[in-house]
């Protein structure tokens, strides 16, 4: 069953449009990621699904009806904000709880949902404290109870992990994927960390201003990328792109090769200084100035003893390559 659909949604602030012609299915249970650079349309388009902005043509979908006129708090849905919204002076269990006050719940059914969802999240020892008393991680799960608690149709994320430090954020993000598989409910996120969008979605939908370009599991989109942009936009360290003529191909194209492709070899078709070495334990990052190309990206598994301005000779399998044409489409 669907539990979103968009069709020809489009949205303009005046003159400017944001979003352009959006066609989306999401099935139930899905966890759905919207990603991209800044300023590609992402935010807005969770905020006409959510009801926060109108589209400006097209139709809006949640759970087979038309909600395109139906106010945010009639459309079954639950949004965690990237700022954590939570009330200063209510505890934890009254923020989590307000929203179910609000619609007239029973005490006994609003004790028994904030039970449930402070079990989930770890959160049963915090209830009584109030947000300033609480980490950033742990004001951010209350902030995802308060969602939980509401038995929405649909989940939407909006970067909530951003305000979060990097420890913080993979610890809330597994929470997040533990929280999908317990609910098995749909989720929408949105994000411009393609790390997030790659450990957490089980599709991707890949926007730049204001069009999709893929849609596709994480590793469809990995392996299988439509153009250039969507390419070089998710992996990290991102995809090397070198003109073709430089690997003796047409003048026209471009080759695309994944730092992990990359080799060291004694006689390559590839030649340049080292720039910059990054030592993370378990990988080697090596930055390569090779002449005609904007550098090339190397990511080596485990530990090697390479120095800047050390000279280096690389190459890599062409069955393992990418080509794209002058428009930046894949062959």
């Amino acid at each position: 069953m669907t539990a979103l659909s968009l069709k020809n949604v489009c949205k303009s602030f005046g003159n400017v449009e944001v979003l352009k012609d959006i066609n989306l299915e999401v099935d139930e249970g899905e966890f759905v990621v919207f990603v991209g650079p800044s300023g590609c349309g992402k935010s807005t388009l969770l905020r006409v699904i959510a009801g926060l902005e109108d589209a400006t043509s097209g139709s809006v979908e949640i759970g087979n009806a038309v909600v395109n006129t139906t106010p945010p708090a009639k459309r079954g849905i639950a949004m965690v904000f990237q700022s954590y919204a939570l009330y200063p002076h209510l505890t934890v269990k009254d923020n989590m709880a307000l929203a179910l006050k609000q619609q007239k719940q029973s005490k006994s059914e609003i004790d028994q949902r904030v039970e449930k969802a402070s079990k989930m999240l770890s959160l049963e020892d915090y209830l009584e404290r109030r947000p300033a008393e609480l980490s950033g991680g742990q004001r951010q799960r209350v902030a995802i109870g308060r969602a939980i608690v509401r038995e929405p149709k649909l989940f939407l994320f909006d970067e909530p992990l951003s305000n979060l430090d990097a420890a913080l954020r993979m610890n809330t993000r597994i929470e997040i994927a533990k929280l999908h598989r317990s609910l098995n409910a749909s989720m929408i996120y949105v994000t411009h960390d393609q790390t997030e969008a790659m450990t957490l979605a089980s599709k991707i939908v890949v926007l730049r201003d204001g069009r999709i370009e893929q849609v596709g599991s994480p590793m469809e989109l990995y392996n299988n990328p439509a153009n250039q942009f969507v390419a070089g936009f998710l992996g990290a360290p991102s995809m090397n792109f070198i003109a073709a003529s430089t690997v003796g191909g047409a003048a026209d194209q471009t080759v695309g090769i994944r730092p992990e492709h990359i080799r060291v070899v004694q006689d390559g078709r590839l030649k340049g200084d080292v720039t910059h070495v990054e030592k993370l334990g378990g990988d080697t990052n090596v930055l390569v100035d090779i002449p005609e190309t904007s550098g090339i990206t190397l990511r080596l598994f485990g530990q090697h003893d390479i120095e800047v301005k050390e000279q280096l000779q690389l190459d890599f399998d062409d069955a393992q390559s990418f080509l794209f044409d002058a428009d930046g489409l894949r062959f």
